[in-house]
């Protein structure tokens, strides 16, 4: 995740700073990915060959998956329950974005992180204080007028980056402003 600097919230004192949730879930995804890893080196024998080759299957949504793909996922999960448990509370995790007040939002993950207690995930727990840092942002994402199409302000990321690019030299910050403002108007 990024922050953003000081001088660009003082110019927009109005805006808020949102995460959006593919950044955060891809490190839920990285936190499983450590747990997986430390399980394949854990293990040996039959139990490891469960786990090599399933990144993919475990990063994947259960509803993306082929047919093959879901038995190969259910043959992991019930071969290994550390990897079961992390799983599951990766997929859990996702209802955070589906809540509409801070305060539902904020009870929903001090559950989540609180089921963690006895299952020793040093990555998920590590990920759990990220969010923790990171709250403002995440619980900014809950207000109904925040939510925006992360489409669109990616789209317009790319096309202030491409001004930055054309302007490269140029000191004039009024102007860069002017055009990131004008790249968003309809044509005449």
């Amino acid at each position: 995740m990024e922050a953003v600097s000081q001088r660009t919230a003082a110019r927009a004192p109005q805006a808020a700073i949102l995460f959006d949730k593919f950044h955060i879930m891809r490190h839920l995804g990285e936190a499983l990915d450590k747990v997986r890893k430390a399980e394949y080196a854990r293990l040996s024998g039959k139990d490891r060959s469960y786990i090599k080759g399933q990144k993919y299957t475990l990063l994947s949504h259960r509803e993306n998956l082929s047919l093959e793909g879901k038995k190969a996922l259910k043959t992991l999960l019930a071969a290994n329950k550390r990897l079961n448990t992390a799983y599951l509370l990766k997929e859990s995790f996702g209802q955070l974005w589906d809540y509409e007040r801070e305060g539902w939002a904020r009870r929903f993950f001090e559950n989540w992180r609180n089921s963690l207690k006895w299952q020793r995930l040093e990555p998920y727990e590590k990920f759990a204080a990220m969010i923790d840092r990171h709250w403002d942002g995440i619980a900014a994402y809950c207000k109904p007028e925040n939510k925006v199409s992360l489409g669109f302000v990616e789209g317009l990321n790319n096309k202030i980056r491409v001004l930055q690019r054309r302007a490269y030299g140029l000191r004039d910050e009024e102007y860069l402003q002017l055009k990131i403002l004008t790249c968003m108007l309809p044509a005449l």
